[in-house]
Order: C-alpha cells, then sequence, then structure tokens
C-alpha cells in the first residue's frame, strides 16, 4: 500500500477541470516529421502459427520490422468463423504481455498485440524490460528517447494489420492501457488511419504534475531522475499525453480512475479533458489496484467498449 492518498486530494468535479500543461511550438512538427518517416517503412510482418489456442480465434505469433531496424514481437489473432471486417491494435501496460487476450468485444476483427521495443517479446540489450530503466532508457537525448521509438512501434502495427487485411482500412481501432494509453495517446494525432480508440488510466498525462505528485513504479524513477539531472522537462515536453490529446480528431473512450498509486489520476483526466471532439468518459473506482466492486466496473467497462466499438 502506497504512504499516501492516491486520490490526492481531488474530487471528480477538480479533475475534470485540469486543463493540458503548455504546448511547445514545435510539437506537431516533431511528430509529424516521425510520422511521416515511419509510414514509408515496410514493417514486413513475418507470422507462424502458435501453440495458444481457442474456439474462435486462430492465434500467430508474430514479428514485424519497425524504425531502427528493431524486431517488435507480439501476436495476431484472426477469427475463425466469421470474415475479417475490422482491424485492431491492443497496446499493453509497463508490465509487459504475456499472452494476447481472446475476451474483446469487438466481432469481425483482427486484433495484433505487439509488445513495444526493450519489453516482452521485444526485449533487446541495452535496454533494460524494468520500467523503472525502461522509462529513463536515453531521456536525456530528446529525438532518441525510448518512448518515441514505443509510438513508432504502433504505427508500424497500423501498417502490419492493413498489409494483411487491406480491407479493413477506415475500420481500425486502438486499445491501450496504462503505459499503452500514454503511448496510444501519443501516437493517434498523426495516425489518420485508426478512427476511434480506448484509453484506460492512461499514462504520460501532464508530466509537470506527475513530476510533483507522490507516486510509485515507473513515475518515481522519472521523479528521481529529476532531482538527481534537473531539466528534465527538456525531453518530456514534447513527451506529454494532455499535449497530444488536444490534436486528437477521432472519437476516443477514456477510462480514468479517481485513485491510482501508479497514474497519478490528475494525469489521466488532463488527458480525457484536452480531447477536443467526440469522446466518453468511464470513472474508475481505482487504477493499478484491487478494488471491492472491481470485477462489476470491469463489465460494465466492456459493454460500454462493445456499443462504442459497434461503430467502428
Amino acid at each position: 500500500m502506497p504512504n499516501f492518498d492516491p486520490a490526492y486530494g481531488y474530487t471528480l468535479e477538480q479533475l475534470l477541470q485540469i486543463p493540458p500543461p503548455p504546448q511547445p511550438k514545435d510539437f506537431a512538427v516533431f511528430w509529424q516529421n516521425r510520422y511521416e518517416r515511419a509510414s514509408k517503412l515496410d514493417p514486413q510482418l513475418r507470422s507462424t502459427l502458435s501453440d495458444k489456442t481457442h474456439p474462435d480465434f486462430e492465434c500467430y505469433d508474430i514479428c514485424y520490422s519497425s524504425t531502427d531496424d528493431f524486431q517488435i514481437g507480439g501476436w495476431l489473432l484472426v477469427p475463425k468463423h466469421v470474415q475479417v471486417t475490422r482491424a485492431v491494435v491492443v497496446g499493453h501496460g509497463y508490465g509487459g504481455r504475456e499472452d494476447p487476450d481472446f475476451h474483446l468485444p469487438i466481432p469481425g476483427a483482427a486484433f495484433l498485440f505487439p509488445c513495444f521495443r526493450g519489453l516482452s517479446r521485444s526485449r533487446r540489450w541495452p535496454i533494460s524490460d524494468n520500467p523503472s530503466y525502461h522509462i529513463l532508457h536515453n531521456i536525456d537525448k530528446r529525438d532518441h528517447y525510448i518512448l518515441g521509438g514505443c509510438v513508432e512501434d504502433l504505427w508500424l502495427a497500423v501498417s502490419s494489420l492493413l498489409a494483411l487485411f487491406p480491407n479493413t482500412a477506415g475500420h481500425l481501432a486502438y486499445l491501450g492501457i496504462s503505459f499503452g494509453g500514454g503511448i496510444g495517446t501519443l501516437a493517434l494525432p498523426w495516425d489518420k488511419r485508426i478512427q476511434r480508440a480506448h484509453l484506460n488510466v492512461p499514462s504520460f498525462g501532464h508530466h509537470p504534475l506527475r513530476l510533483q505528485l507522490p507516486t510509485l513504479g515507473s513515475a518515481a524513477a522519472v521523479q528521481n531522475y529529476q532531482r538527481e539531472h534537473g531539466n528534465i522537462l527538456a525531453t518530456l515536453n514534447y513527451y506529454d499525453a494532455a499535449i497530444a490529446a488536444q490534436s486528437i480528431r477521432v472519437p476516443v473512450h477514456v477510462a480514468a480512475a479517481l485513485a491510482d498509486p501508479m497514474v497519478a489520476p490528475p494525469g489521466q483526466f488532463s488527458i480525457y479533458n484536452a480531447l477536443p471532439g467526440e469522446k466518453k468518459l468511464f470513472v474508475l473506482e481505482r487504477g493499478h489496484s484491487d478494488y471491492l466492486g472491481q470485477v462489476a466496473q470491469e463489465k460494465e467497462l466492456l459493454l460500454e467498449l462493445q456499443e462504442f466499438f459497434s461503430e467502428l
């Protein structure tokens, strides 16, 4: 248990008033240039039938090439009994991913589950797969910070799905939780191939606030680095999900928590608040922790997502 209040004294009304931090003048150019470079690459996805079995899906082990010739591993689920009409990229939290999810309520969808660079099936020296070290990899180099590469891994996952299933163009979505939610928020404004998204307790929102609030996990490692080295916002201002959210133009469903010891709620809600277009909020009682009523909330959330993605 944390030795601090994971709600930080905020009420829901106060959380819904938190604006994004100031945007660097060249924020959009920085990301548009990165997307333009990544979108020209051929991911050359390779797949082999997995030993995982499911009555509704064929499961494949996959690998594709991302930027910097980084090989990204993961899984692909293809429905057995219905035609593929939609495609979904699913991002993971900072714990990585050991298996694909078979329960996502989007009929007719092929699902790609990439492991972002340095984590799980995409481990590579010298990147640590410990979140407290992974989050610091090249943090002193704005153009080479690890989070930027992870965003590019997502874009190349989209390219992989569209190469496999070109008929899903215009019907492609992204789902991401925690780390994957933050990475998705950074990726969404620049990739017009993604039509809808769900962000669950998304990270990397409002770094100036995140650096001030007591926390556990990777955010604590960033705070320690800031205390030792200073000037970390010179990089982090370009990787702020709340700043990026202002440029998202597609419908977004956000599940944000009132209390969370790992991803401070003010950061999560700053992302939701910054979204300028169609959006829907699902308020979780807690994030990154177990609580009474959690199972019921998760069922309710899945029902909302089924409805939200029915228009994909």
